[in-house]
């Protein structure tokens, strides 16, 4: 990032300061924006965090989680922090459309603004962008961030819990994304004492059983696979959310094990919500999803995961995915 000493001389006093992250947010999101927050802390920031909605249940443990603001509980506190901060750090987002109605607060308030984040083709909204498309993760970007401030020391076990668990989901355990640099920050948030096993068994192993039953359904009822595309489908109708209760996070996963399926290469998780059809993307080796998120369904995320949107209903939007296929045949077919 260019002007960094800028940025630093102005974080050398104490600021009042505001973390945003995208809606739904993720591991990844919610990893970085903790991890952010404690470091500023630390430094003796007065900082809150804004989340347009509420974090999955298998981040409750994080800490000083509970500490976050979810604006679409808290609307008017929400905005009454924004209008007070100094300067707004906007973490694993590169669109104000992506915060939804705190984008627009935002986009209205004359502070500084800084970007952190992974995504292609950020846009410019901000007065600082950090933009690093081959970073594993955001929580990988803070790291650095901290560092190139001068400020490795002021790393602690608990910015290092959080930094590593972003790392850890948006890497799918070290299976997407990773890089020789990766393991090395790795070894440096061990080294400040997180215990990966537990972390592991905190965000892994926490499933409730209506979601085991939820996988099963999936697996067994929903799953389509297209051989001659080297594709899998899974989908989740309105139905299947009222029958199995489902809530944010519920469904989070599932569609990796599609990836599990020899010769399949890309995964589409479709699922019908009541105004609208969700659809996560993942895929193998250099086939982009992003693509395919980003012209038909108005998405976007990275080469390898992505996700979109679609208001055609279920059933057409299964089919319209469908008809996509014999275009990317040549390129699925060809990894297989």
């Amino acid at each position: 990032m260019e002007n960094l000493q800028e940025l630093k001389s102005f974080l050398s006093q104490a600021r009042d300061i505001i973390i945003t992250t995208h809606r739904n947010p993720d591991g990844d999101a919610i990893g970085s924006s903790l991890g952010l927050y404690h470091y500023l802390e630390d430094r003796g920031h007065s900082v809150k965090i804004i989340s347009p909605s509420e974090y999955p249940d298998f981040l409750a443990w994080m800490p000083e989680v509970e500490k976050i603001m979810i604006y679409d509980i808290e609307p008017e506190e929400s905005e009454k922090a924004i209008q007070k901060a100094e300067i707004i750090f906007c973490l694993d987002f590169n669109a104000l459309d992506r915060i939804d109605k705190v984008g627009e607060i935002i986009d209205k308030h004359n502070c500084l603004k800084v970007m952190i984040d992974h995504h292609l083709y950020p846009e410019n909204f901000v007065d600082y962008i950090i933009s690093d498309t081959t970073a594993s993760s955001t929580c990988e970007m803070v790291f650095d961030f901290i560092v190139d401030l001068g400020h490795k020391h002021f790393l602690n076990h608990k910015i290092g819990d959080c930094l590593f668990t972003g790392i850890l989901t948006d890497t799918g355990s070290f299976k997407y994304s990773t890089s020789a640099k990766l393991f090395r920050i790795v070894a440096d948030l061990l080294d400040l004492g997180v215990d990966d096993y537990m972390l592991q068994d905190l965000i892994f192993n926490s499933m409730k059983e209506k979601q085991l039953r939820l996988l099963g359904h999936c697996l067994y009822n929903r799953m389509e696979i297209l051989p001659e595309y080297g594709t899998g489908i899974i989908y989740l109708t309105k139905e299947d959310y009222s029958t199995y209760n489902i809530k944010r996070g519920d469904t989070e996963g599932i569609v990796n094990f599609l990836l599990k399926i020899n010769g399949i290469k890309m995964a589409a998780f479709i699922m019908e919500q009541p105004t609208i059809v969700k659809i996560s993307l993942r895929s193998k080796g250099d086939f982009s999803v992003q693509e395919i998120a980003k012209r038909h369904f108005k998405g976007g995320g990275h080469k390898n995961a992505s996700g979109g949107a679609s208001f055609q209903g279920l059933n057409a939007t299964l089919k319209k995915f469908k008809e996509l296929l014999p275009r990317y045949k040549s390129h699925l077919v060809k990894q297989i």
